[in-house]
């Protein structure tokens, strides 16, 4: 009764707004800030903190969609684990309007702006790895290519559907063949002799809510080579599932292969152009990877909780296991990781939401505008995919660890926690393949003009040159200030002269991955060090603080100080990799200059960190 009434709420406060929709993404006083920064840009440019959106500028309206949905999982329960409730949970989700806050009113959908509907994916997040798969899947990769590409009749027919819960949706791409080389795939569309429908014959694999779904978006190969997108209802007749697969985590979702013998689609059901299926593959999975990011840090919040909650009631030597150094740590670090990942989270959703409103001024669509805005923010989609998942699997690890043995017993929800976060560096690219992608995409735009580079670069150059000033930096936060210039540097240094000796012939940058995923590493780091500090600053900036700052700038020394450490062994790694004699030494003289971080306590500064959540017994950042 209580969702209900917070639906009633939160539907009485929209409403008014929904027939308006279209004004509030043309209205050109509440478009983009002064200094909008294009995808990949952040290597070569600095933002201000005053125009970046952080988590602690909930609006009123937010916040209500928050709790709902923090009332749905509350409600939910252990349901959320449970393959046999995902039906019922997907329903009531479609009853409460969760599945079309990304959706136009025109079809069915309640549409929020894009801050609002991240809070609500970290609120999903929080609900565990079982119903998050399938709700994701559902709203993301299974209803957005619809919505971008679709016919307007497509869009009429089922995105309602959809909206309501009525029907579920999966999506087909991956097949035993073709993984991460998915233009690869064998399965087969070929026109009937009426010229009114395709005949599929394939198999697709690892295909989330394959159980229940009532669509499928589907990939095959018209005549065998071109690369196509389609709509197709379960119900067809010649397709058959195969068993539920017997996964390692995430078993409360349905997970089964899909196979398809002369299965007739109509030739109305293809989505965008024949033959640029991989547009739509790529482009869905660019919010996919956001929102699972996103996810990814609200799960790592739960576990955050949970570990903390439980160092505190197991005791040890007469004593809370929290009150131990060692243990003090790993909470530290939990929390560390999570908040800089949260930082990364909201500026990337405010960077979508920004460039939406500006796109649809310019007469785009909704769909249109989402749709391109997630294109030009593919880089940084990719970053968070890659750090949020490898920031929850750190904490789900050491919230086993926390736990001793129990950690290790299925009589707690830690190794539940453990086994469900191990998909994440797999599922929407993994996460190998998208270290390559954030840096080939960064690399093209350069190469295009679209990011400038090569100014920027011959800079670092010329100060290569030159004598190192010794003059201090001054000011609130300047030490990291600079050093996060220098981050920047050196991924500039380290891609220059990789481009540099690949165009004398010397170095094929797409032959030697190892690189390239020191290349990737650093560009996380220096997105996350520039969220995390403009979070920070922008905390430090609140009339109304409730909060202890100096807690926040703990975290930050922290994050900086073992930030520089790991920029200097990625580009150390990578310039030994095809540099050598003077030319190596100069390098690496450069990266020494660039890599000057003054020298932190980070005992103390983690201990501090430690202390507030123990003394909070949640996750309270």
């Amino acid at each position: 009764m209580r969702s209900e009434k917070l639906r009633c709420n939160f539907v009485s406060e929209f409403s008014p707004n929904l027939s308006n929709v279209t004004n509030h993404f043309t209205m050109q006083d509440t478009l983009v800030k002064s200094n909008e920064l294009k995808g990949g840009e952040f290597i070569i440019k600095e933002s201000a903190a005053a125009d970046t959106f952080i988590p602690e500028d909930i609006s009123e309206e937010q916040g209500m969609a928050r709790q709902m949905v923090k009332d749905f999982a509350k409600d939910a329960g252990e349901k959320a684990h449970k393959l046999e409730h995902q039906v019922e949970l997907m329903e009531k989700a479609g009853e409460l309007g969760l599945l079309g806050c990304h959706i136009p009113e025109a079809y069915g959908g309640m549409l929020l702006d894009t801050n609002a509907n991240t809070f609500i994916s970290e609120e999903l997040g929080r609900m565990g790895g079982g119903f998050a798969t399938t709700i994701a899947a559902h709203t993301g990769i299974g209803m957005l290519p619809i919505l971008y590409f679709g016919t307007e009749e497509l869009k009429q027919k089922y995105l309602p559907r959809l909206v309501s819960g009525e029907w579920k949706a999966a999506y087909c791409l991956t097949e035993p063949g073709s993984g991460s080389d998915a233009l690869a795939a064998k399965t087969r569309a070929d026109l009937t002799p009426d010229g009114q429908h395709y005949l599929f014959n394939g198999q697709k694999m690892w295909i989330s809510n394959a159980g229940f779904a009532n669509m499928f978006i589907v990939f095959a190969q018209i005549d065998g080579d071109k690369f196509t997108g389609f709509v197709v209802e379960a119900n067809t007749p010649g397709i058959t599932l195969g068993a539920e697969e017997q996964k390692m985590g995430i078993k409360g979702s349905s997970t089964r292969q899909v196979f398809f013998e002369n299965a007739k689609v109509p030739t109305a059901n293809v989505l965008g152009q024949i033959g640029k299926g991989h547009l739509i593959a790529f482009n869905a999975l660019n919010i996919g990877r956001f929102k699972l990011g996103v996810m990814c840090m609200g799960g790592a919040k739960k576990a955050i909780a949970t570990s903390v909650q439980y160092a505190n009631e197991r005791k040890q030597f007469g004593q809370p296991i929290a009150s131990f150094g060692a243990i003090k740590y790993k909470l530290a670090e939990q929390c560390i990781r999570n908040f800089a990942l949260e930082s990364v989270c909201y500026r990337i959703s405010d960077l979508l939401d920004d460039k939406k409103k500006f796109l649809a001024e310019q007469g785009l669509t909704y769909a249109d505008a989402t749709l391109k805005a997630a294109e030009e923010y593919a880089i940084e989609c990719a970053i968070i995919k890659v750090y949020g998942s490898e920031v929850t699997d750190y904490v789900v690890d050491e919230m086993v660890q926390i736990h001793g043995g129990l950690g290790f017993s299925e009589e707690l929800s830690a190794a539940r926690a453990y086994r469900d976060a191990r998909i994440n560096r797999i599922y929407e690219g993994t996460n190998e393949i998208n270290r390559m992608l954030m840096v080939s995409q960064l690399l093209k735009r350069a190469m295009k003009g679209q990011v400038d580079m090569v100014g920027p670069a011959w800079e670092v150059q010329k100060e290569l040159a030159s004598m190192p000033s010794f003059e201090g930096v001054t000011g609130q936060y300047a030490e990291e200030r600079k050093a996060l210039k220098d981050f920047k540097k050196i991924v500039l240094m380290t891609a220059g002269a990789a481009v540099k000796m690949q165009m004398e012939g010397q170095l094929a940058i797409k032959d030697e991955q190892e690189i390239v995923m020191n290349i990737a590493d650093m560009m996380i780091d220096a997105f996350v060090a520039e969220s995390l500090l403009l979070r920070v600053e922008r905390l430090a900036d609140m009339s109304n603080k409730a909060h202890d700052q100096s807690v926040y700038e703990a975290m930050l020394h922290v994050y900086f100080n073992d930030a520089t450490t790991r920029v200097a062994k990625c580009a150390g790694d990578a310039l030994a990799s095809f540099a050598e004699g003077d030319l190596l030494k100069t390098f690496l003289m450069g990266v020494k200059r660039f890599t000057k971080y003054a020298p932190v306590n980070v005992k103390n500064a983690r201990r501090l960190v430690a202390d507030t959540l123990i003394a909070a017994n949640d996750y309270c950042y």
